[in-house]
This record gives C-alpha cells, sequence and structure tokens, in this order.
C-alpha cells in the first residue's frame, strides 16, 4: 500500500486531547516537554486545563506542532514507515518539515511560536476574521472576494476541499462578502471563532519579520519529500523551503491540489498523526478513491499499524 502521512494545523485542538496516547507512550511526554522548554510555557498544563489560552495562536501554534509530531514518534516507534510524502495543514507543514529531519523539532517550536506573535501583532484584535464559504465552486469564490474588495480586504486563502473554501481579511469585508457569497447560492458562510485573519496579504508585514526568523535556523534537505501549502510541490533546495515558509504566511493553503498531487504519484492512503480528524474527512471530498485514517488514540493507532504491516 502506498501511503502519505498528513499532518493537521490550527483548529484541530481540543482539551484533553493526547491523553490516552500519553498513558501509553513516554514519549509523548517527552516531545511536549521539549516544547514547552523552547519556549518557556507549560504547553500540556494548557492542554489539559484552559480552553482559553489552548485557542489563542501562539499557544494553539506550538500545541499542535508538539501534538502532530508526538503521534508521528509513537507511530515511527512501532511501524517501519515509508511514505510516498509527507504534507501538513497550514501549520501542519511546520510538523511534516520536522518529521521529515528538514528542522529540528525544538527549533520548530520556537519558530511556530514567533510565527504566532507576529500573526497575531499584525492585525489589530476584533479587526480581522476568517469564514468558512460552503457549495460554491472555488473560482467564484475568488470571483465575490475581489468584489467585496471595495469594503476591504478579503481573500480566499483555504482552498481545502472543492465546495470548502475558507476567506479571511478585515471584519467588515468579510461579514460582507459573507453576505454576497449566500446569495450567490453558498449553503453555508460561517464566520470562524479565531483572532488572525491567516494567509492572506494582511500578513505580508509580519513575513517580512518572520522572514529574520526563518533565516536564523539551520535548515537541511529531509529525508522524506514535503509537500508545501502554497504551491502543492516539492523544495529542490534549502533556500525554497525558507521562502516556501514565509510565502505561506500571506499566501494561500492548497490543500485540494496537494492531495491530487499525492494521488497522482500513486498514493492509496492518507494517514493522519495528530489530534482531530479534519484532514481525513476533506480527503474523501477531495478523492473517493483515497482511503484515510486518523490516529486519535490507542485504537485508532492499532488500527492503522495492522493496515500498514499487512498491505
Amino acid at each position: 500500500m502506498k501511503y502519505s502521512i498528513v499532518f493537521p494545523g490550527q483548529g484541530s485542538q481540543s482539551l484533553g486531547m493526547m491523553s490516552d496516547l500519553r498513558s501509553n507512550f513516554s514519549v509523548v511526554n517527552e516531545i511536549f516537554q521539549e516544547a514547552s522548554d523552547a519556549i518557556n510555557v507549560d504547553l500540556w498544563k494548557i492542554v489539559n486545563e484552559d480552553q482559553e489560552l489552548l485557542n489563542l495562536t501562539e499557544n494553539t501554534q506550538p500545541v499542535m506542532l508538539a501534538a502532530g509530531y508526538a503521534t508521528y514518534r509513537v507511530l515511527a516507534g512501532e511501524v517501519n514507515l515509508t511514505p510516498i510524502s509527507i504534507a501538513g495543514h497550514s501549520l501542519g507543514e511546520y510538523t511534516a518539515l520536522v518529521a521529515s529531519g528538514s528542522l529540528s523539532f525544538f527549533d520548530a517550536a520556537q519558530l511556530v511560536r514567533k510565527r504566532a506573535e507576529l500573526m497575531q501583532a499584525a492585525v489589530p484584535s476584533g479587526s480581522g476574521s476568517m469564514a468558512a464559504i460552503l457549495g460554491l465552486d472555488d473560482s467564484k469564490v475568488v470571483e465575490i472576494c475581489s468584489i467585496a474588495n471595495e469594503k476591504g480586504v478579503v481573500e480566499a486563502v483555504n482552498f481545502n476541499s472543492p465546495g470548502q473554501v475558507v476567506i479571511a481579511g478585515e471584519k467588515d469585508a468579510v461579514a460582507h462578502a459573507c453576505e454576497l457569497m449566500k446569495e450567490a447560492g453558498a449553503m453555508r458562510a460561517l464566520v470562524l471563532p479565531v483572532s488572525v485573519p491567516s494567509h492572506c496579504s494582511l500578513m505580508k508585514d509580519a513575513a517580512i519579520d518572520f522572514k529574520h526568523s526563518v533565516d536564523s535556523i539551520n535548515f537541511q534537505m529531509g529525508s522524506e519529500k514535503v509537500l508545501h501549502n502554497v504551491d502543492a510541490d516539492y523544495s529542490n533546495n534549502i533556500e525554497e523551503i525558507k521562502y516556501k515558509l514565509v510565502e505561506q504566511l500571506h499566501k494561500p493553503v492548497l490543500w485540494t491540489s496537494i492531495v491530487q498531487k499525492m494521488t497522482s504519484s500513486g498514493v492509496e492512503k492518507l494517514i493522519e498523526t495528530g489530534p482531530g480528524k479534519v484532514l481525513s474527512g476533506l480527503t474523501r471530498r477531495i478523492d473517493k478513491s483515497l482511503s484515510s485514517s486518523a490516529i486519535i488514540d490507542v485504537t485508532s493507532l492499532n488500527s492503522t499499524i495492522e493496515e500498514i504491516l499487512n498491505a
């Protein structure tokens, strides 16, 4: 069986996540401890005690990095992994780079914390917004955003699956775009509970600052091929990896294209390593011929191991 490994991003976090895996595998605790040490924040305490703190972008990003990588390490400790490629949705791209050996986990924890702080600082609190648009073609969503721009910045930023696109920008412009989307026949235009309008041009200044952080980190070419969000393609050198990470901050996530690229390279299954089942749900909408599984506890871990061993 040919498979790819995918890592979820922000939005898949939940209070008490990872507790089953942590109870059974010491590596989970080790990884959360390393991330906590890297940024001087007790991440495991946040995961278990405070939903509000967990949902703060500056905490969510290192938490999801740790959760995804810990799940991957648990799986890799149980079975020899030979994925065709790996990828991560938005923030999950950093987890993918760590899993590939392109970036150290300690450096990644500090990098995503910095990324989150810059994103949070880029837009005054309460002035940015994101919304999920369901039931319209990608091109229609892009077209309506360009019309709604008369009210301010609003752009299509996450192409998650056919009929599911996330838009982001200034609050009034996003609200106006949502009304226009409904008029155009969208099944839903749902404002998301986030404080930062990710992946849109409002993040350009943050990206300029973030480049300094990325440039200060030691990257290498990893052992696994990583598909990047900005172009649904691989990198040929370290400079390309860095460039794509900086661009990712203010450019759309091309998740549909990433999954299609995996299918075209012969992948039959996606293994989601990290909390939640968001990417598995998207996989079914992108390509029904692809099977997918999400590792969220010991039971789902064991069934995934069995599938890999028996393939």
